[in-house]
């Protein structure tokens, strides 16, 4: 297995088991770093988890560690490397989301994330006008002193790569040696060997539609601010939008004619309360003097969880709390929730309350939401 970066605590063998931990059934970003504070290391969460599933009712197996042995080989052969969350060259800002990828892969150059970054995304049916408005704004971003993030779809992303060009980071929703779309296999190999690329799933993964948000998620994270060139209503370009408000960035759209449906997106998000812009200055100005406070009013962050994961660690979590993890299992239905109003309901305590969520989300019973709010599984 390749080295893990410039993190000279994590050994090999805690490296491999954190890929196995994250890539067993039912754990995702936040179950991991939970599991990693209750038990202190990847191999003893590992050890741990049939145990924890079976209180919520369900036998459970881990990843097998060949399965794991042929990701690493996969991996390897495709160029690319992990980053592990607590590694210093993982991006900052992203790292400040509850839900950032515990774990990415990535090809080409890391200290492109570490500049200031920029979000530009749109449609992919996008207009002649737009795209070559997106590659403008992307060019002169770039000049700016800005890396430009996108999807690498088609329209609005593969322009704002392109504007940018090498001071770009495209962010997959496959793996990362998976070419989506295919239109843009040559695009992705550029920025791969010339600038930066970046994948949370794992290595010969086909995109699929759960994997879009995730990506969205990190394309908002990765950036101070998102800006939304051209998009229709209910467009991913939209949640991208919705999910860097709720991280705190800023957002902004560039309004477009009523007439035109596929501008009915941004003008949406103006209505709502992101900042209008007009030209690449006003997006400059707007994110060189961003302080963590934006001036947009589009969904205003709740902020990021106070819950301090250490706690897991000292809870004492016996048998008699089995009661708690079916009463907090009464209490969901397929509406998401917020964790706090749980633990308001409940009268149990917090850590109380997220160990009881871990083993019903273990057991395939909770699922996540990318907000962290929470549900019943189906």
């Amino acid at each position: 297995m390749e080295s893990t970066g410039s993190q000279p605590t994590l050994s090999q063998q805690e490296a491999f088991a954190r890929i196995r931990l994250l890539r067993s059934p039912n754990i995702g970003p936040v179950s991991y770093r939970q599991l990693l504070a209750r038990f202190g290391s990847a191999g003893a969460a590992l050890d741990a988890l049939p145990d924890l599933a079976s209180r919520g009712g369900r036998a459970y197996r881990p990843a097998s560690a060949e399965s794991i042995e042929r990701e690493v080989l996969a991996l390897r052969k495709a160029g690319g490397r992990y980053l592990f969350h607590d590694q210093p060259d993982y991006p900052a800002l992203l790292g400040e989301l509850d839900s950032a990828p515990p774990i990415l892969t990535c090809r080409g150059n890391l200290a492109l994330a570490s500049a200031p970054c920029v979000a530009l995304v749109g449609a992919r049916n996008a207009s002649a006008a737009a795209v070559k408005l997106a590659r403008d704004f992307a060019a002169a971003l770039d000049e700016a002193g800005f890396t430009v993030v996108s999807g690498l779809a088609r329209g609005i992303d593969g322009a704002a790569h392109e504007g940018a060009f090498p001071q770009t980071i495209g962010v997959i929703a496959s793996g990362i040696d998976i070419a989506y779309p295919p239109q843009h296999a040559a695009l992705q190999e550029r920025i791969a060997q010339e600038a930066l690329l970046i994948a949370e799933q794992p290595p010969g993964t086909e995109p699929r539609g759960r994997h879009f948000p995730s990506r969205n998620r990190i394309i908002a994270g990765l950036a101070s601010g998102t800006l939304v060139v051209e998009a229709a209503p209910q467009s991913g370009s939209l949640i991208t939008a919705r999910l860097a408000g709720e991280a705190g960035r800023e957002v902004m759209a560039i309004p477009g004619s009523p007439l035109d449906a596929r501008a009915s997106g941004c003008n949406q998000l103006i209505r709502e309360g992101a900042v209008l812009v007009q030209s690449p200055d006003e997006v400059a100005e707007l994110l060189q003097s961003f302080t963590g406070a934006p001036r947009s009013r589009f969904r205003v962050a709740d902020g990021p969880s106070d819950f301090d994961y250490a706690e897991l660690a000292r809870l004492d979590w016996g048998e008699a709390r089995a009661d708690l993890s079916h009463d907090i299992a009464s209490l969901l239905t397929t509406a998401p929730i917020g964790i706090d109003e749980l633990i308001r309901q409940s009268g149990a305590s917090a850590a109380e309350v997220h160990m009881a969520l871990l083993e019903l989300e273990l057991a395939g019973d909770l699922v996540r939401e990318a907000d962290g709010d929470v549900r019943r599984a189906g």
